[in-house]
């Protein structure tokens, strides 16, 4: 129901250090930072996808509270819970697979080179 929210705000952080780096010329320095466009596109594509199917669930509504749990007493522990067990796991791998990819790649970049 609330498993988006941590790889949402995830995304809007990375999105946020994607630009200031292109802003201040700093995406040569390391191969994370160059590779930073990826992760931010796994992390909004997941994200969208999470709220696609809680919409479709009727899980998410387009009317306050905006989340079905929170018309309940004691949703916000349930949703808090949800976001510390699935949320933060989800990121945690979604990040995980992004760094190997982008070890791999600037791996291969290197055998091409030489």
């Amino acid at each position: 129901m609330s498993c988006f929210v941590v790889p949402l705000a995830q995304a809007v952080v990375t999105s946020a250090i994607r630009k200031s780096n292109e802003k201040n010329n700093r995406s040569d320095h390391s191969a994370f930072a160059r590779h930073l466009p990826a992760l931010e596109k796994m992390l909004w594509g997941g994200s969208v996808m999470l709220v696609v199917d809680h919409v479709i669930n009727g899980e998410l509504t387009w009317r306050f509270p905006f989340f079905t749990a929170l018309e309940n007493a004691g949703g916000g522990a349930v949703m808090l819970r949800e976001m510390l067990t699935v949320g933060v796991p989800m990121s945690l791998v979604i990040t995980a697979v992004w760094a190997v990819y982008a070890l791999a790649k600037e791996r291969k970049k290197k055998v091409q080179l030489t």
